[in-house]
């Protein structure tokens, strides 16, 4: 069984985020970057049905070092080898063109059985990108899976999904097909010392935008369907009302405030 997981580089959590010169993102320059946390849970339930199934589990991931960094740790978790989407002509990618460029990086090799993303990422959380990356292979997808099952010999797979009000529904998919992992579906592994030597030696290949076959116009900023027009930090608004009369009035007040304007009884 063949699955390839989407890994996404994102700020770590601890970073102190600045909005940079155009107001259209961060300044990303001196961050630390880590897989974007459900990628995590991706990468692990993909090792698992590894285990289960036989196969191997190849991590893909776009961007700069930041990507290789990330590539690297989920080999050292386990995977077998990783696709580096490298490129300048990648940048400013949207969620869109960046679905494009790995369902381009799937089918040069190989295709797969399974395509494992997060349910979103730390950083946009858009949870767009698995759907996208569905829509361009032509596969079927499930959003916000808990639990896979595979059954390979009969092409098929039953995924558990986290819906509203604590409901779960299970559906039937026919292999191939794009999942997306919902935050806390397992216990993500932490990489060995010996897994983390062994990363050293495994498969890991770079491909640009011409490897993939992709045209100018089909990547990065070019190939996006949106522009992002500015990125600002919200505007903290307090107000102070005092309120007059005796404090058995002042309380009737207070208490109708906060059954009416406020929604808190």
């Amino acid at each position: 069984m063949k699955i390839i997981s989407c890994i996404k580089p994102t700020p770590d959590p601890a970073s102190r985020l600045t909005i940079n010169e155009s107001k259209t993102w961060i300044r990303d320059q001196d961050l630390t970057f880590v897989a974007s946390e459900a990628d995590n849970y991706g990468l692990e339930e993909a090792l698992r049905l590894k285990e289960k199934h036989e196969g191997e589990v190849v991590v893909v991931s776009m961007g700069g070092e930041e990507s290789a960094k990330v590539l690297r740790a989920g080999l050292a978790m386990g995977a077998d080898r990783a696709i580096h989407l490298f490129d300048e002509r990648f940048r400013g990618a949207d969620e869109f063109a960046v679905a494009r460029a790995v369902s381009a990086a799937i089918q040069k090799d190989g295709g797969a059985d399974l395509v494992i993303t997060g349910v979103q990422s730390d950083d946009l959380g858009t949870g767009s990108t698995g759907v996208m990356l569905a829509e361009f292979l032509g596969w079927p997808h499930a959003t916000v899976v808990i639990a896979a099952e595979a059954r390979p010999q009969e092409k098929s797979l039953t995924a558990k999904r986290e819906l509203e009000a604590g409901l779960i529904e299970s559906i039937a998919l026919t292999l191939p097909a794009v999942i997306t992992v919902q935050y806390g579906a397992n216990q993500p592994r932490y990489a060995s010392l010996k897994g983390i030597m062994a990363a050293k030696k495994k498969p890991f290949v770079v491909w640009t935008a011409a490897d993939l076959g992709l045209a100018d116009s089909e990547t990065g900023a070019a190939g996006a369907m949106y522009d992002v027009l500015e990125i600002f930090v919200p505007e903290k608004k307090s107000r102070v009302e005092i309120l007059n009369g005796s404090p058995e009035e002042a309380v009737t007040k207070l208490v109708e405030k906060l059954r009416k304007e406020a929604k808190a009884l």
